[in-house]
């Protein structure tokens, strides 16, 4: 018996899914999840409230699937949706927290080696920045997001931005660079 993919086009998928097609949601669901899901994570420790966030994602996500510009821009479109739903998740756990900060008092940056550890020593070490810093270090290290548009999206001072990102930095290197002591100890 051979079996046949229902969709072998994603634009068609995604045309079928826009008209609440729900094969063809379930069908995109279980493609971009496990992906989506670790976007959530990035901001959220705890995995179940990532994984709540994932469903209101992709719920504002086929609700608003006719607003969608190029089929070919979906991934991009649905990881900020995501983004933009931790974001929210966080805020309204009063989790986001800035204060003012004046970026040219911040320390030089420390440099290290470069060193071989796992992504889930990376996670935790992200995980354990405080919340703040975490936020500004991810959309600014990992989902590419200039200054400029992450002082738009949280309504901060340019100079917080750049304060934080600077702080989460050294705080990561200061984890890569104790991971490489411990490691040469070991040796």
């Amino acid at each position: 018996m051979k079996i046949r993919n229902l969709y072998p086009d994603e634009s068609e998928l995604i045309r079928n899914a826009s008209r609440h097609n729900r094969r063809a949601q379930e069908a995109l669901y279980q493609k971009y999840a496990p992906k989506m899901l670790s976007v959530c994570r990035y901001y959220i420790r705890d995995l179940q409230h990532a994984e709540d966030v994932l469903m209101n994602g992709f719920l504002k996500a086929f609700t608003r699937l006719n607003q969608l510009s190029e089929v070919k821009k979906f991934e991009g479109w649905l990881r900020k949706i995501m983004v933009n739903e931790s974001l929210g998740f966080l805020r309204s756990k009063n989790q986001l927290i800035f204060l003012e900060e004046d970026y040219a008092s911040i320390a030089q940056e420390i440099q290290t080696p470069q060193l071989d550890f796992s992504v889930e020593e990376v996670q935790q070490w992200i995980d354990q920045l405080p919340e703040s810093q975490k936020v500004i270090f991810i959309l600014y290290a990992i989902e590419g997001y200039s200054h400029q548009e992450i002082v738009t999206q949280l309504n901060i001072p340019l100079g917080t931005s750049k304060g934080y990102l600077s702080r989460a930095r050294k705080t990561l290197q200061e984890k890569i660079k104790t991971h490489y002591l411990k490691k040469n100890e070991r040796a």
